[in-house]
């Protein structure tokens, strides 16, 4: 079952809060759950914890629900996928295209509404100047990027190990805001996310979307999902700030932040065109994107961010609490060995699927 917190709870791990397990299926409201008591009661631990032996760990707050990502959805991470783009996915040629591109394109694909007349101008204006991508189109055309995350069940959740490809040498968190949306195409509360994104493997061709995103590890969702209700709406996820803090063993450290409020396309037209001739029985959560893309150099000058084993990655935002992970390979982090079958076995070894 999904793991739901209530508005008047303390939400910020590891300090006290409350836990409500209640079922996605209902778009009647909240349906009453039932109260676990204060989270440090329950004994978190995170998966590098004990030596590797957590005695208890938190799942991510989803179980049937597809995992769908909205990308290129800011005006700064538009840019930058075109740069990845043009860099071919090499690093070392990404701050070259950066300047070049901001000193040809300014800040005019922040000031225009996707898909307006405004867009199509400006998209005639940069096909003209030979500057036109594939990712312009998505960032300022009137069709969203709207891709498959992840599979059911196998996202993981605050304290565990988020995974990236053993060869990506270029690589980035993606901090996101998720919402989470019934079967009736109804957004009904907001958890945080980590988009973990190759920026080496999508740069070398956007066909390769599927190995850049959907790895081993490499969706994480909490710590908890926040339901919608008079104290907290979809106008607090349009506001929110989301902070992300990366620490390395190395002692590197990297700050950002993603402000919603920047974003180019509204949340609830995201899941408008994801539910657009589809349907979604078991409900479905979308990352909305995020502004953060990473240029600060880590080693090499000019090669900018990348992962290293061992980073620890913490996405916060006041009212959804604090999603923690560390860093490791996909090949090296837990594998995902638990799917539906595997759950309706389960379900109905402990007798829950008679009703």
């Amino acid at each position: 079952m999904p793991n739901f917190m209530p508005s008047s709870s303390r939400m910020r791990l590891p300090r006290s809060s409350q836990v409500l397990a209640i079922s996605l299926r209902s778009s009647s409201g909240v349906p009453q759950g039932r109260d676990l008591g204060d989270i440090n009661d329950l004994g978190l631990e995170t998966a590098w914890a004990n030596g590797g032996k957590p005695k208890v760990k938190l799942l991510a707050p989803v179980d049937l629900q597809c995992v769908k990502a909205a990308g290129v959805t800011f005006a700064v991470s538009a840019m930058e996928r075109v740069i990845e783009e043009r860099a071919k996915g090499v690093p070392g040629r990404a701050q070259a295209i950066r300047e070049e591109l901001a000193a040809r394109i300014g800040t005019d694909i922040r000031k225009v509404a996707p898909g307006s007349p405004d867009a199509a101008k400006l998209k005639e204006a940069l096909i003209a100047d030979g500057l036109w991508s594939q990712y312009l189109e998505v960032a300022i055309g009137p069709d969203a990027e709207v891709f498959t995350k992840a599979p059911p069940l196998s996202s993981v959740g605050w304290g565990d190990y988020v995974g990236i490809r053993t060869q990506s040498t270029w690589n980035n968190p993606e901090p996101e805001i998720v919402v989470v949306v019934d079967r009736s195409g109804k957004a009904v509360g907001a958890t945080l996310g980590n988009d973990v994104n190759l920026r080496d493997y999508e740069g070398r061709s956007a066909l390769l979307l599927g190995k850049a995103k959907d790895n081993n590890a490499a969706s994480a969702l909490g710590p908890f999902i926040r339901m919608f209700d008079d104290k907290f709406t979809i106008d607090d996820v349009r506001q929110a700030v989301v902070e992300l803090e990366i620490v390395g063993t190395d002692n590197y450290r990297l700050e950002g932040r993603s402000t919603m409020a920047e974003i180019s396309r509204d949340p609830l037209e995201l899941v408008k065109q994801t539910i657009s001739e589809h349907q979604y029985p078991d409900g479905f959560v979308l990352f909305l994107g995020t502004l953060f893309a990473p240029t600060q150099d880590r080693d090499v000058k000019g090669s900018g961010f990348t992962h290293k084993e061992g980073d620890v990655v913490r996405i916060s935002t006041p009212k959804l609490g604090v999603l923690e992970n560390r860093v490791t390979t996909s090949k090296a982090a837990p594998p995902w060995n638990f799917g539906i079958s595997d759950l309706m076995k389960n379900l109905a070894r402990r007798g829950l699927l008679n009703a």
